[in-house]
């Protein structure tokens, strides 16, 4: 073990540095990206002299500012595995399985994880986030046996990673984080992996796969993998969407997720800029190199609200589904449905949502509380109303898959292809496999907001000497 100095670098250090590199990179090379970054600051300096402390209850604007997840694309279980030792030296595990195949009207052919911070104090320091998507060739509703081979032919001849990034990492996990010098060429490498390719794309093999899907082509029509969206976190997104509205910024037609409400907020809501022509050198069947464009990469933005627990999620589930059932002709009639629903269904309080069981709390003893001799009540909710308990909110730091999905779809210029079939033809897609991809376990985000909420209430069941049972 390396000896602790003024010039070594804790995980988290690595990790809100990577995220201010990225967020840099990405600014250059998508310039609209640092306009969204600009827009959300100004928002939420205008939220926070607004609201006040009321502002801050899903996180102190330090955080909030800080905040970024970003989303990248990988090929093969090797390339997943690649992915997690460098995330790994970050602190980042993988949380949730998102099966996007299912999500999306359009093709998209990837299942998905997010890594991310786990226990409360990283996610206090830096919050970074990276949705990381994996393609899933051996579905037949997507890909023919021919187009197949072909693919995992091209994606097993690549290299995404550098073996000394990977060395780096492996070392930067083992001990918890580097010495300057080394985390120096950490972060460079790591960013570098990133960086969109300047190497010409072959046109024909591009286009073959695009036809199947655009999400396809942008990871297995390419030699590298890029960083293809970063997301500030804004305090008041729909003010957002209007203020980039009148820079003249194309926005996606409509936000993703809840609906704006007088209740709490809750989950996630996303929206983005749309995907921009981007220059890239194309290789034609001739060999020659011309000038060419894709269009993949955008900029997205995130409101972040209280986790809801397994009932809670099934109630938003539901009224999703209603929604669909009544096939709103537009996103604006679709808004409208949902926010008629909402009122009817959901608690107007955190108090209410925290005693009915549908949001996620911290629930700690309140120093003022009744000392006039009586016993504390038995029941949460009594210990809540009588004013024993304060319940305050745990934010949401995961991801929906209707919501990524409508992203990506959104950013697509043609649907793709996509035969019927069973979900899992060919290929059993789901949280164990790709535990078994990745060499780590995947996380369940209920689990892990499940056991923040017990753990603070044992604590206070300590504290009021009450049976925590």
């Amino acid at each position: 073990m390396v000896a602790r100095s003024a010039q070594w670098r804790e995980t988290w250090q690595l990790r809100a540095a990577f995220a201010a590199r990225l967020s840099a990179m990405y600014g250059r090379e998508v310039p609209a990206y640092t306009t969204l970054v600009d827009v959300s600051r100004e928002v939420n300096e205008d939220v926070l002299r607004e609201r006040g402390a009321d502002a801050e209850r899903l996180g102190a604007i330090g955080r909030v500012t800080a905040e970024r997840h970003g989303a990248i694309r990988v090929g093969t279980p090797a390339e997943l595995q690649q992915v997690g030792r460098v995330f790994g030296a970050l602190g980042m595990r993988p949380v949730g399985f998102y099966d996007l195949r299912e999500a999306a009207a359009s093709a998209v052919p990837v299942v998905s994880t997010a890594f991310r911070p786990v226990a409360g104090d990283e996610l206090a320091r830096n919050p970074f986030r990276v949705f990381t998507s994996l393609l899933t060739p051996a579905d037949p509703r997507f890909f023919d046996d021919e187009l197949r081979a072909r693919l995992e032919n091209f994606l097993a001849a690549r290299e995404l990673f550098p073996p000394e990034l990977l060395a780096l990492a492996d070392r930067a996990e083992a001990e918890q984080g580097l010495p300057d010098s080394d985390a120096e060429g950490f972060l460079q490498l790591a960013v570098a992996a990133f960086e969109l390719s300047g190497k010409p794309v072959d046109r024909a093999w591009y286009e073959t796969l695009e036809r199947v899907s655009a999400v396809a082509a942008d990871i297995g029509g390419v030699r590298s993998t890029h960083i293809n969206h970063l997301t500030p976190r804004v305090l008041d997104i729909d003010e957002l969407y209007r203020r980039m509205t009148g820079r003249g910024i194309r926005m996606i037609d409509a936000i993703q997720g809840p609906p704006r409400w007088d209740g709490p907020d809750v989950l996630l809501r996303q929206t983005s800029f749309r995907a921009l022509d981007e220059p890239r050198p194309m290789r034609q069947p001739d060999g020659s190199v011309v000038p060419g464009s894709l269009r993949v990469r955008f900029g997205e933005v995130e409101a972040r609200g209280i986790a809801l627990t397994r009932r809670g999620r099934a109630l938003y589930d539901e009224l999703l589904a209603r929604v669909d059932a009544a096939a709103p002709a537009t996103a604006a009639a679709r808004a409208d449905l949902a926010r008629d629903l909402w009122p009817a269904h959901f608690p107007r309080t955190e108090h209410a949502l925290a005693e009915r069981g549908l949001g996620h709390f911290t629930y700690h003893v309140v120093d003022d509380r009744p000392r006039d001799g009586r016993t504390p009540p038995p029941d949460l909710p009594a210990l809540l109303r009588e004013g024993w308990v304060r319940a305050d909110p745990v934010v949401y730091e995961d991801f929906l898959p209707r919501s990524a999905a409508g992203i990506f779809q959104s950013n697509l210029d043609e649907s793709g292809t996509r035969q019927g079939g069973e979900a899992d033809a060919g290929a059993a897609y789901d949280s164990d496999w790709l535990s078994g991809a990745v060499e780590r376990d995947v996380l369940d985000p209920f689990a892990l907001y499940e056991q923040q909420e017990s753990r603070s209430l044992e604590r206070v069941a300590a504290a009021l000497r009450l049976d925590p049972t």
